[in-house]
């Protein structure tokens, strides 16, 4: 036999060297050190990044919030059962991102982007940070556009604009829920998408809410971010930013959209709970020092942009639960102080009948009021004049065995302005109803009308002036004016429909 030359086995060696494709991946490993609560100590990722996202074993990922010297602590997205002591858990390089796209309308899922109505997984149309920055001030342009909740009380004298922050404060079960879910109904056919965030509440209370919100076709511009009681606490944690991201993607493609928080309380108690496993110092009441930060980055990113900027809008409606009508609670007046306004519901006017049981006199919108229809501007500023002469006259009243004519009669509008003011709840009214019955109320209208046959009063004119003088709601939609034409129509409709009412 002979042997090869050896430049030739040189030539051979050196080519296969040349072709030879190795990709070589660098992996910072860490270990768990601790684990319990959805918490996790991890030891030996020093490189790790804030909110960057680890994996755990079994495809569960974690949240990076606390780095240490030594180690990070983790907030597992996911049940931590399966995770022990020893096991290995790798870097991803990215930090918390939600998946956005218009697929996510109609359906709802988990802060992580995941469907929980049982269909099929959702194709993201892309990726945001989860937590971004809010808007500057340059990029942001003044709220003067309305978004009407079709709820009379609140469009009228506490008017919310596209891109305002408006709370939504009350005790339990004062219709907070309820009010959030009509304003959305109410957004059919103007161009607004929904995301309502459900924070830390039962499975059923969510599910009533999605049947709700699909029994009157408001599902289809709406998606529902359900982060339940029986979900891991850091899950609670990130669902509101993650509603947030979704509406930007809206935002940011120069549509308006509207975000509902329910309700950033139970979210304070999620952090609050992460916080201390995490051994931060506790606080007021026990909540972390940062806790007025968490709550102001999120509703900062609440905007309406700058036409160079695309002219979105993102409206945040957050709630926000208080104990006996305590407003001047800790978290209650951090998020007052970051909002625009307050619509405060009282649990005494809830349990007298009156619904939405809105307190006139605490409750406020510091901007919606730019934003306002100038018809229904024009009765809003007769109608606060009319309620609180009757609340001062009220208040009088108890202490006075007698009053003249004159404070009786204005004790007999303000009854009748204050049922006027009554709503059921999943029926918004069009603005255009809203400032025809407004009008008749502070016009006097309804003085001779029996306070109990006023609700009917309102029902039976709202449909005689839709079948007999359509002409003056159409003027009203499209003028938004209270003409001299309109106030005539008006007029002309009342005399005629009070003739042939019968209480």
């Amino acid at each position: 036999m002979m042997n090869p030359r050896r430049d030739e086995i040189a030539a051979i060696i050196r080519r296969q060297i040349e072709e030879l494709d190795v990709d070589l991946q660098m992996e910072e490993v860490g270990v768990v050190v601790e684990v319990g609560d959805g918490i996790a100590r991890v030891w030996g990722l020093r490189s790790a990044m804030a909110s960057e996202l680890l994996l755990f074993p079994g495809e569960i990922f974690g949240l990076v919030l606390d780095l240490a010297e030594d180690s990070v602590g983790v907030a597992i997205l996911g049940p931590d059962r399966g995770i022990k002591e020893g096991d290995e858990v790798r870097r991803t390089g990215r930090v918390l991102s939600t998946p956005v796209g218009k697929g996510f309308l109609g359906r709802v899922v988990s802060p992580l982007g995941d469907p929980r109505d049982g269909g099929e997984a959702i194709e993201p149309e892309g990726y945001r940070k989860t937590d971004a920055k809010a808007p500057g001030v340059i990029a942001r342009q003044p709220v003067d556009t309305p978004l009407q909740t079709g709820i009379k009380c609140i469009d009228a004298l506490t008017p919310i604009g596209r891109g305002q922050r408006e709370l939504v404060i009350g005790d339990r079960r004062t219709g907070k829920t309820a009010i959030a879910l009509d304003t959305i109904i109410n957004q059919k056919g103007e161009g607004v998408y929904c995301i309502y965030v459900a924070i830390g509440q039962k499975s059923s209370t969510v599910a009533k809410a999605v049947d709700a919100l699909r029994r009157h076709d408001a599902l289809d511009y709406t998606i529902v971010v359900a982060a339940t009681a029986e979900d891991p606490t850091p899950l609670q944690y990130i669902a509101p930013y993650a509603g947030c991201a979704m509406g930007e993607f809206f935002r940011d493609r120069g549509e308006d959209a509207l975000v509902i928080y329910d309700d950033l309380s139970k979210h304070a108690v999620a952090y609050r709970e992460i916080s201390l496993l995490l051994r931060r110092p506790p606080g007021r009441e026990a909540y972390p020092g940062d806790i007025f930060y968490t709550h102001s980055r999120l509703l900062e990113r609440a905007a309406r942009m700058s036409d160079e900027h695309g002219g979105g809008s993102l409206t945040a409606l957050p709630i926000v639960e208080t104990k006996a009508g305590d407003i001047t609670a800790y978290i209650a007046t951090n998020l007052i102080s970051i909002t625009d306004g307050q619509i405060y519901l009282e649990a005494d006017l809830f349990n007298k009948g009156q619904r939405p049981a809105m307190n006139v006199g605490l409750s406020v919108s510091r901007v919606g009021g730019a934003a306002q229809v100038p018809a229904m501007k024009e009765v809003a500023g007769q109608l606060r004049l009319e309620l609180a002469q009757y609340r001062d006259l009220a208040a009088f009243a108890e202490f006075a065995q007698e009053l003249d004519e004159a404070s009786q009669a204005q004790l007999a509008r303000g009854e009748r302005v204050m049922e006027i003011l009554k709503q059921d709840q999943y029926k918004p009214l069009p603005v255009e109803a809203q400032v025809a019955i407004l009008y008749a109320a502070v016009g006097g209208h309804l003085d001779a009308v029996p306070v109990d046959a006023v609700r009917a009063f309102e029902r039976g004119f709202l449909a005689f002036l839709a079948e007999h003088d359509p002409h003056v709601l159409t003027s009203l939609r499209e003028e938004r004016h209270l003409t001299e034409a309109v106030r005539e129509g008006l007029d002309k409709a009342l005399a005629k429909f009070r003739e042939g009412f019968r209480a």
